[in-house]
Parts: C-alpha cells; structure tokens; sequence
C-alpha cells in the first residue's frame, strides 16, 4: 500500500467507491456518478487535504484519507478522517494508512493532537479509531445532519469525538 497525493486520472477508482451506498452512508454526500467522481478526483487533486491510499503494485486507488489542520492554527491540532472502497475492507488497510498518516502529522508537522468524528451507529469506524489509540472524548446528541426526510426536515445523527494527544501516540506508536 502507498498514499500519495490525488491524481486527476483518480476517478474511476473513486467512482467505484463514492457509487456505493453501503459506502456512503455515513458521508456528508450522496452516491457520485461517474462524471461527478472524475470531477472530484481533479478536485481533490489540488486539495492538500485528501490523501489517495493504493495499491502499490498496481497503483490503485482503493480508499482516501483526509488529513487538515484546524483553526486556530496555533493549537495544532489536526482532524483525520476516511473513506474505502468496500471491496477492500477488513484487510488492515484503513488502519495501516491512519497511522502512517498520523505518524506524518506528529512528526512532520508536530501535531499536538489529532481529532476524528464518527457516527455511533458507524461501529467499524468506531473500532478503527479505537485501534488507533484515539479515546472518545465526547458524544454530542443531534449535532449535524447530512439528508433530510421528504418534507425537508433535518435528519439528525449523533456524533463521537474522538482524540490523541502527541504524548499518548509516542506510547501506542508501534503497537
């Protein structure tokens, strides 16, 4: 597996997972079409934010990372979060990625904390994080919503909070 940053020629590969629901169901977007996936790897071409997780054999994309700074920027704390490709799921990619991706923001950026959140009912997302290393901090109730019903009102969802300070990660680093 490589990350690396997003390519134009991504779209495809995003395509095949922003297409299914099952994939996106905890996303703050609907299911792409291909034109749209094609647009959004440009997109996230020129974004520093997405990272691009592959195959290393074969260069394919099977999943990305989002990896941002959040203001104020002197509290150094840096937001983490993922998507894959479902056809690749329960292989240790996920987790394989989030720590080298956190091991960059400690180290290359001197984080001071990292910060990830997920709904509850996302229990594989839950456990990611808790592999991590990253305790939950909090668990705010109706705190955003993505979709609304059909008379337009907001579909709310609960959200985790989730945390790791550089000092917890230099003890769990190469576990």
């Amino acid at each position: 597996m490589t990350i690396r940053p997003f390519s134009p020629n991504d779209g495809q590969d995003l395509y095949e997972y922003l297409a299914d629901p099952k994939v996106i169901t905890f996303e703050p977007y609907e299911v792409y079409t291909k034109e749209e996936a094609v647009k959004e790897a440009a997109r996230r071409a020129a974004d520093e934010s997405f990272w691009a997780v592959c195959l290393k054999t074969e260069n394919k994309l099977i999943g990305n990372l989002y990896f941002k700074q959040q203001e104020p920027k002197e509290y150094r704390t840096w937001e983490i979060g993922f998507v894959f490709n479902r056809n690749y799921h329960n292989a240790g990619y996920a987790t394989e990625s989030a720590k080298r991706i956190m091991q960059y923001g400690f180290e290359k950026f001197n984080a001071h904390r990292i910060t990830a959140s997920c709904d509850p009912k996302n229990t594989p997302c839950c456990r990611l994080l808790e592999r991590l290393h990253m305790r939950r901090e909090g668990q705010f109730l109706h705190k955003a919503f993505f979709r609304t019903d059909s008379q337009g009102n907001p579909l709310w969802h609960d959200v985790y909070e989730y945390g790791i300070l550089f000092g917890e990660w230099t003890l769990f680093k190469n576990t």
